[in-house]
């Protein structure tokens, strides 16, 4: 491959990010031509097809990897620029792309984030992520870092241990008083209603495989919210798995009750971050792990 371009590789970022020549054009301050020009160009010299040109545009194989590349020397870029212009204008910042999954963030993602902003001119990219696909995020360049349950190093990242997001098993008194008074407790909790985060969610089924090695056949509410998944298990919809942080209260409160005392379900997370210097993603992967040893199980 011939020598990359800061101007090909920025503009590859933006036609992917938005998903079209046209927008692509209007966000760097150029022509559509202009565009068109330095992708081919870039194409020529990776000598492959590096984005569909369908609606919206889409990196192939290949212009993942070279997406990925590219986010890190505009990266770099960024870094260099603000090192050597000192404390700069308000208007210069570090972006910092990263992928969270919900709970974590509902529970002490943010804290990290906070800590790294208030030292320095840094925003953030989050993107939401079941921590079970996040590591996806990074494999197609969309992100510099992401909270994930796959402890193997995606290629070119580095894999940091986190801790264990704790869960219970809750559901309201009243849901227990309807669903799981009569029979065996156990079978009962399998055919009773369950609230799932997205279609994504497989806590509820893991939970209920480890109690009795069979999946629940309930019917299934679906509440992609954290707070808002926690709050319809509280108004007796259905049971589901609650970070132990967020459960809390509820309990504590007696608007929630365990439905399965001392079975936790411990999913081990994992910080993935690029292999990049970087003091910004530096600072952050400080300011994560600090945070997760406080909160998470170790």
């Amino acid at each position: 491959m011939n020598a990359l371009h800061l101007d090909q590789l920025r503009t590859l970022v933006a036609v992917v990010d938005l998903g079209s020549f046209d927008a692509a054009a209007a966000h760097l301050h150029v022509t559509q031509s202009a565009v068109s020009q330095r992708i081919r160009a870039l194409e020529d010299s990776a000598g492959r097809i590096l984005v569909r040109r369908d609606r919206p545009v889409t990196a192939t194989d290949s212009g993942e990897t070279v997406l990925r590349t590219a986010r890190q020397m505009l990266h770099l870029e960024e870094s260099l620029s603000r090192e050597f212009d000192g404390a700069g204008t308000p208007t210069e910042h570090v972006v910092l792309a990263v992928a969270c999954n919900s709970d974590s963030l509902a529970t002490w993602f943010l804290d990290a984030m906070a800590e790294v902003h208030s030292s320095g001119q840094v925003v953030f990219d989050l993107r939401r992520e079941d921590e079970s696909l996040s590591s996806q995020l990074l494999r197609r360049g969309e992100v510099m870092a992401a909270v994930t349950s796959e402890s193997r190093a995606v290629q070119g990242c580095r894999s940091l241990p986190l801790g264990s997001m704790r869960y219970l098993a809750c559901a309201s008194p009243g849901f227990v008083a309807r669903h799981l008074r009569d029979g065996s407790p156990t079978t009962a909790l399998g055919r009773a209603p369950i609230v799932d985060f997205d279609r994504t969610d497989a806590h509820q089924n893991h939970h209920y495989r480890q109690l009795a090695r069979r999946e629940p056949t309930g019917p299934r509410h679906f509440v992609p919210s954290s707070h808002d998944h926690v709050r319809a298990i509280a108004a007796g919809l259905g049971w589901g798995l609650v970070p132990e942080r967020l459960a809390t209260p509820w309990l504590v409160s007696g608007e929630l009750t365990e439905v399965s005392p001392d079975r936790p379900l411990d999913v081990p997370l994992f910080w993935q971050h690029w292999r990049l210097q970087s003091p910004d993603l530096d600072a952050l992967t400080a300011a994560v792990l600090e945070t997760a040893r406080s909160e998470l199980q170790a």
